[in-house]
């Protein structure tokens, strides 16, 4: 007879699939569901319009999550933009524009 430990993921009182024979792959599939977790909480914030529905908005952010190093990487030093800032003197927000960047299309050669 052989006994096999088996790890399943319980969050929330759902038990989730797949069932993990390795302790550490069934903590990382945890952290990756409570990233996903975060995630939609952001996306719920974001107040977009048009509204994006529940099943959308789990499924975009367990695929954020599932693809966190290629997110990282694509969003590494991506600075945060203050889209809206204080209102003017209608009481409407004034969008700012970014600062320029450093890259202007001009390349300065060795060359040259």
């Amino acid at each position: 007879m052989a006994v096999i430990t088996r790890y399943v993921v319980v969050r929330n009182g759902i038990e989730y699939e797949p069932v993990f024979t390795d302790k550490k792959e069934a903590e990382a599939y945890d952290r990756m569901l409570e990233a996903a977790e975060q995630l939609a909480d952001l996306i719920h914030g974001a107040d977009l319009d048009p509204p994006v529905d529940d099943a959308t908005v789990k499924a975009i952010a367990v695929y954020l999550a599932e693809n966190g190093p290629q997110v990282t990487a694509i969003l590494k030093g991506v600075k945060p933009v203050a889209a809206l800032d204080q209102p003017d003197d209608t009481g409407q927000p004034v969008q700012t524009s970014p600062k320029s960047s450093p890259r202007s299309g001009k390349s300065k050669s060795k060359d040259a």
